[in-house]
């Protein structure tokens, strides 16, 4: 069987309150510096790696005791600390920082990088970190990835190009992103009760010649998309699998419904 022929399988199985131990499931998470979303201590807590990525921290320090209301705040704050802040260091306020060192916080300033952004500096810590070994290749979630300013959510997506090897996602509140790399068929397992309906297939890197899907409402078949053609967006998932084959590396979303289920 040819790459080309090999079938790469997708889970979102991390959204829910009790995931798989398998090392197939195993992921590490990164925080920017957007709002988190609601089930973001569900992911915390099932992470082998957790990095902020510079501002990430204030998030986490000031918005996660939100999640816990009835609980103390400075218990929640030393419960999700962070294993690494790592970044420019611009956005990050003092009282934070000195925070998280003072709870052994491992701090790494690559100021003196600004040809990359801090999700880049994150994702090659992960991928060069003692935990990241060949036979447990972590998945990476990125929370905060989407909203705000525009050009830093085009870097982010460009993130997902820049490592095509490695399976990053980048989550919202509303949906995730994730890229679909044309060396592979895909097949994508929903989870329904956390899921969809909407989704997309966007051809950002370039235009896809042929693509052809199953179990969506308006299936590709040997299909062009381009922009300022055909553009799979608003389309929706009919069921619990669907499968994607391009010759083109493609971007997959898909909504996450609103509920509390996500919470752990």
């Amino acid at each position: 069987m040819s790459s080309m022929e090999e079938v790469m399988i997708h889970s979102s199985s991390f959204l829910l309150p009790s995931i798989p131990a398998d090392k197939a499931s195993a992921y590490a998470i990164v925080v920017l510096n957007q709002n988190l979303p609601r089930f973001t201590p569900l992911l915390w807590e099932h992470a082998k790696l957790r990095l902020c990525a510079d501002g990430g921290a204030n998030r986490i320090y000031d918005e996660l005791p939100l999640f816990f209301p009835h609980e103390d705040a400075l218990l929640i704050r030393n419960r999700y600390k962070p294993d690494v802040i790592k970044g420019d260091m611009d956005s990050i306020r003092p009282d934070v920082l000195n925070f998280y060192v003072s709870l052994g916080t491992k701090v790494i300033d690559e100021s003196h990088d600004q040809d990359t952004t801090d999700l880049d500096k994150c994702i090659l810590f992960i991928r060069d970190s003692t935990l990241n070994q060949e036979s447990c290749r972590l998945q990476i979630l990125a929370t905060g990835a989407l909203g705000g300013r525009f050009d830093h959510e085009a870097g982010n997506l460009n993130v997902l190009y820049r490592y095509p090897d490695t399976r990053i996602i980048l989550l919202s509140d509303d949906c995730l992103i994730q890229l679909l790399p044309k060396t592979h068929r895909h097949e994508i397992r929903v989870q329904p009760s956390l899921q969809g309906p909407h989704c997309g297939l966007i051809p950002i890197g370039a235009p896809s010649a042929k693509t052809t899907t199953t179990g969506l409402q308006w299936d590709l078949n040997n299909t062009e998309m381009r922009f300022g053609g055909l553009v799979s967006t608003s389309n929706m998932v009919k069921g619990e699998k669907i499968t994607v084959e391009s010759d083109s590396d493609l971007l997959w979303t898909i909504s996450i419904k609103k509920q509390d289920s996500t919470r752990p």
